[in-house]
């Protein structure tokens, strides 16, 4: 894994002296709460400001919650639109590369015909809004098989809409291996989440702490997307990246 590729969630209060001093980027995750694009902002955005100047790499994860972008309501889908814009003038903003939005599959709720035809429709229409500078980066929650999402990638067929794997929700809510989420989606992944768990709930532990074979999936990752990035997305992030460092996952840009 090359310095240049590994970024530090904002979740983890430490994450900017972090990635000041391994040379890392950062992964902007307070806008991850819809409120901070609004009633808090002014407050939000100090905070984020004064984080900028210890990466100059940066990602930033958007708001996801009650946010569907395959919503039947048509006003549940302009809500997801004016958020979307929101996030990505913030990106634009912070100098942040990729930005990471939920894909918004609801199981129960939306049949996964629906939600991939009209995801589709969604996005396709977004496209003519995205930065040239951005990548819009998709990524997986309730998703149960990887094609569910990487059909859509794939569908709208765009340079500017690609997939954030979150290696952690797929070994909690999907009937496939995280291996093989990784060997499905290689084609349209472009950022990944790393964390932990025991497959029956989304702690987000340690790299080192659950039931994922976390050295041979990453190493599985780095030969099949390699030029895909990936954050550290835990709360406590120095335990992980140390792990990274002693198991020799680590090389010089």
């Amino acid at each position: 894994m090359k310095r240049e590729k590994l970024f530090i969630s904002t979740i983890d209060a430490c994450a900017h002296n972090l990635a000041q001093a391994h040379g890392l980027g950062l992964e902007i995750a307070e806008f991850s709460t819809a409120w901070n694009l609004d009633r808090e902002f002014p407050e939000t955005d100090e905070k984020v400001r004064r984080k900028l100047p210890y990466a100059r790499r940066r990602t930033l994860h958007g708001p996801f919650s009650e946010l569907f972008p395959c919503a039947v309501d048509p006003k549940a889908r302009t809500l997801a639109k004016e958020r979307y814009l929101q996030t990505l003038g913030r990106a634009q903003s912070y100098g942040a590369e990729k930005v990471i939005f939920h894909g918004g599959f609801l199981p129960g709720a939306y049949y996964p015909c629906w939600y991939q035809e009209q995801s589709v429709i969604f996005w396709q229409k977004f496209l003519g809004q995205i930065p040239e500078s951005i990548t819009v980066c998709l990524e997986n929650v309730m998703e149960d098989t990887p094609e569910l999402l990487a059909d859509i990638i794939r569908q709208v067929g765009s340079p500017k809409l690609r997939m954030c794997l979150d290696v952690g929700h797929a070994n909690v809510y999907s009937r496939c291996s995280p291996l093989d989420w990784v060997r499905e989606c290689g084609d349209v992944i472009d950022h990944f989440h790393i964390h932990n768990n025991d497959g029956t709930e989304d702690t987000h532990s340690a790299l080192f702490e659950g039931s994922i074979p976390m050295k041979e999936w990453i190493e599985t990752a780095e030969r099949i997307c390699p030029d895909a990035t990936m954050t550290l997305e835990l709360a406590d992030a120095e335990p992980s990246l140390h792990w990274l460092l002693e198991n020799v996952l680590w090389e010089e840009s």
